[in-house]
C-alpha cells in the first residue's frame, strides 16, 4: 500500500541491504479474525502456504474466511534484511516482499485451490508492481514448502499464462522459489481490513479464470 511514494523496480543486491536487527519486531498475539494464537505451530494434519500478491491487507482478507483456511498472518519474506520494520521494506533496501502466511486443512482445500485464489485475484504479469503500488515490495511470489507444491505451483502457471495469451495479455513473471523465513509484519498490518473495513486494497484480477483440476500428484 501506498506504493506511489516509491517507485524503485530493481532488486537491491544483498550487500546493500539494510542490516535489520537481531530479534522479530513486536507483533498481535491473536488473530483479530478468528481469535487462535498468531504464531501457534502447525496443527498435525495440516499444512503451510506463503503467497505474495501485492498489498498484503487485501489479500489476506481474500484467505481467512476459506473454508480449511485456519489460520492468515501477514509479514515479509524473500529479502536479506533479518527482522525487517514496514519503513524499512518500503525503502526497497530489504528485498523483501509483502507476503501472506496461510494455514490449512488439505483435507478440506488443498492447495490447488489455494493457487486458483492466488491466480484469480491479482494480475501476475506485472513484474515489480500491483496496479498502483509500485516497487520491488509488490512482486508475484509462490514460495513452495515441498515438491507438491513446486509441482502445482509451475503447472497452474503454465495453465493460467495460456488463459492469459488467449486474453491477449502478458506473461507471467511469479517467481516461485523454495519458502523462505517469514518475517511477521506489525501488529496493526495483521488482519487490517478486518479492523478497518473500509481501509484500502489495491489488489485486482484481471478477470480471467485459472482452470483447476490439473491432477498434480500431492496438490
Amino acid at each position: 500500500m501506498f506504493g506511489l511514494l516509491r517507485k524503485s523496480t530493481t532488486m537491491i543486491d544483498p550487500a546493500e541491504a539494510l542490516p535489520g536487527r537481531d530479534h522479530p519486531i513486536p507483533t498481535a498475539e491473536t488473530h483479530y479474525v478468528t481469535g487462535r494464537p498468531l504464531k501457534a505451530p502447525v496443527p498435525d494434519g495440516m499444512a503451510e502456504a506463503m503467497v505474495g500478491m501485492g498489498c498484503f491487507w487485501g489479500v489476506e482478507r481474500m484467505f481467512w474466511d476459506r473454508p480449511g483456511v485456519w489460520l492468515t498472518m501477514v509479514g515479509y519474506a524473500g529479502g536479506y534484511t533479518p527482522n525487517p520494520t514496514y519503513d524499512e521494506v518500503c525503502t526497497g533496501r530489504t528485498g523483501h516482499n509483502e507476503v501472506v502466511r496461510l494455514i490449512y486443512d488439505p483435507a478440506q482445500i488443498d492447495f490447488e485451490a489455494l493457487l486458483q485464489v492466488f491466480w484469480e485475484n491479482h494480475d501476475p504479469t506485472q513484474g515489480m508492481r500491483q496496479g498502483n503500488d509500485v516497487g520491488t515490495q509488490y512482486r508475484s511470489g509462490i514460495y513452495c514448502h515441498d515438491d507438491a507444491q513446486r509441482a502445482a505451483a509451475e503447472a497452474t502457471r503454465e495453465a493460467y499464462g495460456a488463459r492469459l495469451a488467449e486474453a491477449g495479455l502478458g506473461a507471467i513473471t511469479t517467481e516461485i522459489l523454495p519458502a523462505p523465513t517469514f518475517h511477521f509484519a506489525e501488529g496493526y498490518h495483521q488482519q487490517y481490513l478486518a479492523k478497518n473495513p473500509g481501509g484500502y486494497c489495491g489488489v485486482g484480477g484481471t478477470g480471467v479464470t485459472c482452470p483447476i483440476g490439473l491432477g498434480v500428484p500431492g496438490a
